[in-house]
């Protein structure tokens, strides 16, 4: 009897300590970007994600872009993501409208913070700036900061201005204005029309490959 009032003592605790687990993160200034049940207030190739255990989950089939149907300028924004292994995605800034028909690639369009789990075998041979949290081609991101393939990650971007800064896990991994890091050619020695733009969409770069997210929260900057 004294067992099985124990057991309903936990169950009774528990069960308010989860609910509130699955709830978007409350946080002061910042504003949701994800309720944490539906895809209402993205646009794009919702084809190629699922929302699940209160995530955004990106499919290995159909996954395209997933944006924001508002557009942000400057901003800080949090989320927290868990890699599969091997995957690829990436986290699109200041990308404009897809025309209909189209799929603009926000690494060149835009800007591409990249994620990617570039611990894997598959990445051995990348380049610098092709490892995770860099923004794509552009500046390469310090390593050794992101957590194995299914452990839970945080991270932070900050744009403001010209000026980008990406936070991993309480690391500063990127901290660049691209302007001038670009101002004698890109490290990838391709155009990035993207990163003179001020204002855009904030997007998933699917790249054909499972990818959680959750907790997405976002701070428009002055």
């Amino acid at each position: 009897m004294k067992r099985f009032i124990f057991s309903l003592a936990i169950v009774v605790v528990s069960a308010p300590f989860l609910a509130r687990g699955q709830q978007p993160t409350a946080e002061p200034g910042f504003t949701p970007l994800f309720d944490g049940k539906t895809l209402d207030g993205w646009q794009g190739g919702k084809d190629g994600y699922i929302v699940e255990d209160s995530c955004i989950v990106s499919q290995p089939k159909g996954s395209g872009n997933l944006a924001t149907v508002k557009e942000y300028g400057d901003f800080h924004l949090k989320f927290e993501f868990k890699l599969t292994p091997g995957a690829n995605n990436g986290i699109g800034i200041r990308v404009p409208d897809e025309k209909p028909g189209e799929r603009l690639d926000p690494a060149f369009k835009g800007m591409e913070i990249q994620v990617l789990d570039d611990a894997n075998d598959r990445y051995k041979n990348i380049k610098e700036w092709q490892h995770h949290g860099s923004v794509y081609g552009v500046v390469p991101a310090k390593t050794g900061f992101l957590k194995p393939a299914g452990e839970w990650n945080s991270e932070e971007i900050i744009a403001k201005g010209k000026q980008i800064k990406v936070i991993l896990n309480g690391e500063t991994i990127v901290d660049a204005d691209v302007a001038k890091a670009s101002e004698n050619g890109t490290l990838d020695g391709k155009e990035h029309p993207g990163l003179k733009r001020d204002s855009g969409h904030i997007c998933f770069c699917g790249h054909g490959a499972e990818v959680w997210f959750r907790n997405m929260r976002i701070k428009e900057l002055k």
